[in-house]
């Protein structure tokens, strides 16, 4: 099986991916660290962000080893991703990564802000995960500020906006729900909530499926 986790709602979903996926004993990809490292690599580099050939090199000597690194997590490397996964040919370059990954048993978990749309279109399940931009912000910068960082509510907030609106308009893979997405609005859900929703949609498709 095939679980796909997709909408603008980022803080917390990475962990409601992880939990689905231990809960099924399916393994996981928070897709978004893809595009971190990505984005990191350049950065590294003192490359330009929006220099396509270099991103693209870098997107093929990805090291999943390395997708643990606490520094790709940071609002920095976060905003850099965001620019970075706005290019058509990154986006291409991995694909096959994130569809391979998806294919292999015994099931998978990917989260992202495409997966149900373009990565996996014939997922078994796809959830739609939203939540108020506030809440987000808020939630964001307590993480920021549990990882020792000196997070600003507000400037965490316009950055959410604004990275929303660009996901939302890019020629490529835009930020949207798939047809047969369930929504999953977890403003006033802690994780434990949102986990046990998100249990909810995908044993009642599992449960259709079976009478079907």
């Amino acid at each position: 099986m095939i679980i796909a986790i997709d909408g603008p709602a980022a803080s917390g979903k990475g962990t409601l991916g992880k939990r689905l996926a231990h809960h099924y004993g399916y393994r996981h990809l928070d897709t978004g660290v893809i595009y971190r490292a990505v984005a990191y690599a350049l950065m590294k580099a003192g490359a330009d962000l929006r220099d396509e050939p270099a991103a693209v090199t870098a997107a093929q000597e990805l090291d999943p080893e390395k997708f643990g690194d606490p520094v790709l997590k940071t609002q920095k490397v976060g905003e850099a991703a965001s620019v970075v996964s706005a290019l058509p040919r990154v986006r291409e370059a991995l694909v096959n990564f994130q569809r391979q990954f998806a294919a292999d048993p015994p099931g998978a978990v990917l989260d992202g802000r495409d997966i149900g749309t373009v990565i996996c279109p014939d997922a078994d399940v796809k959830i739609f995960v939203v939540a108020d931009p506030k809440v987000r912000a808020r939630r964001r910068t307590l993480e920021a500020r549990a990882r020792g960082e000196d997070a600003d509510e507000a400037a965490v907030l316009a950055d959410i906006l604004q990275r929303d609106e660009r996901d939302r308009n890019r020629s490529v893979a835009p930020l949207k729900p798939a047809p047969d997405a369930y929504l999953l609005d977890n403003s006033q859900l802690d994780i434990e909530g949102g986990v046990r929703a998100a249990i909810d949609i995908i044993e009642a498709v599992r449960a259709g499926r079976q009478r079907g």
